[in-house]
């Protein structure tokens, strides 16, 4: 299950009305360590896609949620919960440390 692309035009849609966690990443095409980080991600989603909803936006596509949310660093993934912004994670990281990072939001009731 591969994170889903979102944009400016269906974020509101796909992560302030989400029914569980979101976890976003913020990322761009030319930036290395966001590749890097794509494998993980996809497994993440994978193996928590009953608890968590991944998505991806291209920051470069999408210039108005990234400077909502003064994005600087990518990648930066953003946690949402109830459509509110609870939680963010810059740069790389590894599946382990990212689900240690986010087993609060994998493991409570939303």
């Amino acid at each position: 299950m591969k994170p889903l692309n979102v944009t400016d035009m269906n974020f509101d849609n796909e992560v302030y009305n989400s029914d569980k966690p979101v976890l976003v990443d913020f990322w761009a095409k030319w930036c290395g360590p966001c590749r890097m980080m794509a494998p993980v991600l996809e497994e993440f989603a994978e193996e928590y896609s009953d608890r968590i909803k991944v998505v991806k936006l291209d920051v470069d596509e999408n210039p108005m949620i990234a400077s909502q949310y003064r994005i600087m660093s990518i990648p930066t993934l953003g946690v949402f919960v109830n459509g509110e912004l609870v939680d963010k994670v810059i740069g790389f990281m590894p599946k382990e440390q990212l689900e240690y990072r986010l087993s609060r939001y994998l493991n409570a009731e939303v």
